[in-house]
């Protein structure tokens, strides 16, 4: 979790300008330690998007941008559709950038 925070930290600026992202952590397997090191795991995200930018043409520039960043497939999460049965597990563990 540590280097892929630091590539967000470092970009984050970027991130939220770019795609005018409010909120962005990760969560899953890189936060609980579980992620493969054969680049099989995905990279859990969450994010909240500022009003008026929760798009499907948003979202998808922001999978692939992070995915090329990342060099991994990430699970892209916005915060608004957590399924109820998962929040609580989701928002216990996220870690914000």
């Amino acid at each position: 979790i540590v280097e892929i925070k630091k590539i967000l930290e470092k970009n984050n600026n970027y991130l939220r300008q770019t795609f005018h992202i409010r909120e962005l952590g990760i969560f899953g397997s890189f936060v609980k330690g579980e992620e493969k090191i054969d680049n099989d795991s995905d990279i859990d995200i969450l994010i909240t998007f500022e009003k008026g930018y929760k798009d499907f043409f948003n979202y998808m520039r922001l999978k692939y941008y992070l995915e090329e960043l990342l060099g991994r497939e990430v699970d892209l999460v916005i915060k608004e559709a957590v399924k109820p049965r998962l929040k609580e597990r989701i928002f216990r563990e996220v870690k914000y950038v």
